[in-house]
Parts: structure tokens; sequence; C-alpha cells
């Protein structure tokens, strides 16, 4: 049976596209059909939750740094064992870089190029009929982006939605559902987005109330019609090369943004990945080939990891015999010490020589290229990799070690030297997701 697909997308961040998508896959999951969530651009934590809602991986689609290749073979991966796929769109519909075309990340490239119908959440808080405007807006300004109907949100009233509804449909375009203001359905949030689909015990619950939200508000029936099949030929699904045979994986709240496209191509590539918690005292396995330290919060629990002596003993001892990687707070944790909100300052690893402050916060957001120096757990010399980096931590102490990458901004300008590398230890804030090629 073919996959359909829809996207959901809005003019901005914030407008209501995370807990409109939560409770369209759950209430059709209820409903006995087999959906998956995917996310476009970098983003780790709206995966997570929608992981959360339909016990299936959810992966991340982005046009600038994924290869058609890749985003074919990515997509076709999504398909399998999956009825409807629903894309949540990061930001805005439009928004990426300025160019190049149909490669920029934004969302609406993603939408162009595989043909998936986009309904579109609009944010009505202080407005009426206006909503007509904004969403003639987007339904015209690419030929190519199909906007299929609009949910309507944060209505405060029937005579609100009345305005708003009527002037929608007067512009041509469907409303399938509106949702009232409730301030009791929000998804609690921190520095980096929302608090993470593990950490909120509540989750449960709260996707329920979302789901009946979903069942009485939205025209689910409309949704699944507007719905057009997945046409993917499938590709190579591959990111980036496993970095070993048997990849220890930090994995729990301090240490959780890995992407799932990542894992699933190391599985692929017949890797094993071998979870360990760093904030439970525990350290890589001595099976284990390699380390790699994802990012995650780490500022929030640095005193626990600084405590967490056969982990830090653990990973010196790996790292004498074999690599180990960090990227972004696995990174923070490399280094010798980092400072948290509070300015007190807790010895880590040590096993680079920088300092890190969340103290001192500096936020740092954007696509990334980033040219290996050396051979690391990333690849050899010369490997070009892609992908972001979002932190608000930042190196007050440089240190001594070698640079690990030649780094430059989505647009191609440089950014000077980063990261670190001693030894069989290289990290870097640097979070990749794909590999491009080799330099000479």
């Amino acid at each position: 049976m073919t996959t359909r697909a829809l996207m959901i997308a809005a003019p901005r961040s914030g407008g209501g596209k995370t807990t409109v998508t939560l409770g369209l896959l759950a209430a059709l999951r209820a409903r006995g059909v087999r959906v998956r969530g995917a996310k476009t651009g970098p983003d780790y934590i709206d995966p997570a939750f929608h992981e959360a809602v339909t016990g299936l991986p959810s992966f991340n689609l982005d046009s600038w740094a994924m290869a058609p290749s890749l985003l074919e073979g990515v997509l076709a991966d999504a398909t399998q064992d999956t009825d409807l796929l629903v894309v949540e769109s990061a930001m805005g519909l439009f928004d990426g870089l300025m160019e190049p075309q149909g490669k920029r990340g934004a969302p609406s490239d993603i939408a162009a190029r595989f043909g998936i119908p986009v309904v579109l959440v609009l944010d009505v808080s202080g407005q009426g009929q206006s909503a007509a405007a904004v969403a003639h807006g987007f339904a015209t300004l690419d030929p190519a982006v199909h906007v299929v109907g609009v949910v309507l949100n944060q209505v405060v009233s029937a005579r609100h939605l009345a305005m708003a509804k009527g002037a929608v449909e007067a512009a041509g375009l469907s409303v399938l559902g509106a949702f009232l203001r409730d301030k009791t359905l929000v998804l609690p949030e921190r520095h980096l987005g929302l608090v993470q689909a593990r950490e909120q015990h509540e989750l449960e619950t709260l996707v329920g109330r979302l789901a009946e939200r979903t069942v009485a508000s939205l025209d689910l029936d409309a949704m699944l019609a507007v719905a057009q099949p997945l046409d993917v030929l499938g590709g190579h699904d591959i990111a980036v090369a496993p970095p070993g045979q048997r990849i220890a994986v930090a994995n729990d709240v301090a240490f959780s943004f890995f992407y799932g496209h990542l894992a699933h191509g190391w599985r692929r590539a017949g890797a094993e990945l071998v979870p360990f918690s760093p904030l439970a005292d525990e350290g890589p396995g001595a099976s284990c080939d390699v380390c790699w330290l994802p990012g995650g919060y780490p500022e929030l629990h640095a005193e626990r990891l600084s405590q967490a002596r056969n982990f830090l003993e653990t990973l010196a001892g790996f790292s004498q015999t074999r690599p180990v990687h960090g990227e972004c707070g696995g990174f923070m944790v490399l280094g010798r010490a980092l400072e948290d909100a509070q300015g007190v300052m807790h010895p880590m690893s040590g096993l680079l020589g920088h300092v890190t402050s969340f103290a001192k916060r500096k936020m740092n957001l954007g696509y990334r290229e980033a040219v290996l120096r050396e051979e690391c757990a990333l690849g050899g010399r010369g490997t070009c990799l892609r992908g972001h980096e979002f932190h608000y931590a930042q190196v007050i102490e440089a240190g001594h070690d070698e640079p690990l990458v030649d780094l430059r901004d989505g647009t191609g300008r440089g950014l000077g030297l980063a990261g670190g590398r001693r030894g069989r230890v290289s990290g870097t804030y640097f979070h990749v997701m794909t590999q491009r090629e080799t330099r000479a």
C-alpha cells in the first residue's frame, strides 16, 4: 500500500505546529492508521515527541545538508510500515538560507521536491479577516508548493472563528479545523526548545488531551483526504559512515541529541549501537570500538556528571586505545571544566583542554560545513561534513589542543578553526548530519 504524506507548516515558529502534529498523530493512531512523524531541518526535540506518540522513529529531512539521493533514501525508510507520514516543518514554511534555490534548508524545498501537500497552521491571535491575507500569500507565493488547507489556532470565540474562517474560505482555501485557545495545552520550554519528551512525566496525559481536542476540532477525514501518495524511488540512506562496528553511545537526559537517520544508517551498514548512561555513572562498554557522546543538556547536570567517577575513569581508559568523539554537549564534557548557570565551575573529563561556560551565554545558531584537519571518528583527513550548531554555552578557555575542523557557515563564509583533537579524542560544537565529500 502506497504511503501518503502531508506537511504541517506555519508562517513562523511558535504558531502551534508541534501541538497540532502531536494531536493529529495520536488521534489517527487511535483510529488504527499507521502514522509516522518526520521533521524538516535540524531538530532533535520534536522528532523525539513524534516517536513517543507513534512508537516509530522520526527522521529529519534537510534540503541543504542532505544530498537528493540521501533525502530519497531517508524518505523511503520513513514509508516502511506507514500509511500516513506527517512531516512537521521547522520555522516558517519558506524560511531558510537565501540560496541555492531548492536547497535552502527551507521546509518548502521538501514540500515542492516530493509533492507533499501543506496544511497551514495559522495563529489568529489579534486578527480576524486578515488571516485570509496571510493564508492567501502563503498559498500563492510558490506554485510548486501546494497549500491544501488551513487549521486556525488560538481562536478566542465563536465570533472570532466566524470572521477568520469566512475570510479564509472566501480566499479559496479550505478550513480543516480550528482550535480554541487553551493555556493548559502548552508544552513546557527551555533554552534549546521544548523540554524533552523523555523528561515529561505527564506527557501521555497531555498527548491524550491533545488527541481528544483534535478529534473534536479537526476534520480528520478531510486531513486524510488532502494527503497525497508519496512517490520515492529509494536511494542512499547512510548519511555518515559508522565510526566503528560496536559504537558506545551516551544516552540519557543529558545526552539525547542523536539523529534517527544516523542511527538507522549505521545499523543498516552493520554497526551495533550500545547505549550507556553517564548520569547513571556508566561508561562505554569494553567490547565497543568507539565512543560517541551526543549533544544534550550537560549544563543542567554538571555537578552530577562531575561526580560520576566510574563514567569519567572508564571514558579516560577507553580513550587510550579507542576513538572518542563528542559533539556540542559531549564536547563540553570532554573539556577540562564546565561552568553552570550559577557560575559554579565543575571539573569534567579533561580529555581535551578547553573550558566551557553556560553562565556567560552567547547564542550560536546556523548551518555549518566542516572539513576535518586530521583523521578522527568522523572520518579521514579532508572529509567534508554538513550539519549545524545551536548552543548558548561558549568556550571561555581554549586550551592547547589541535583544532579539529575548518568551519564555514551555510553561505560558505569562513568561521575559522573549531573543535579540538588530542590523540584519539575529538570534539566540536558542530552537530554532524551528513558526510558530503573528501577534499585533498
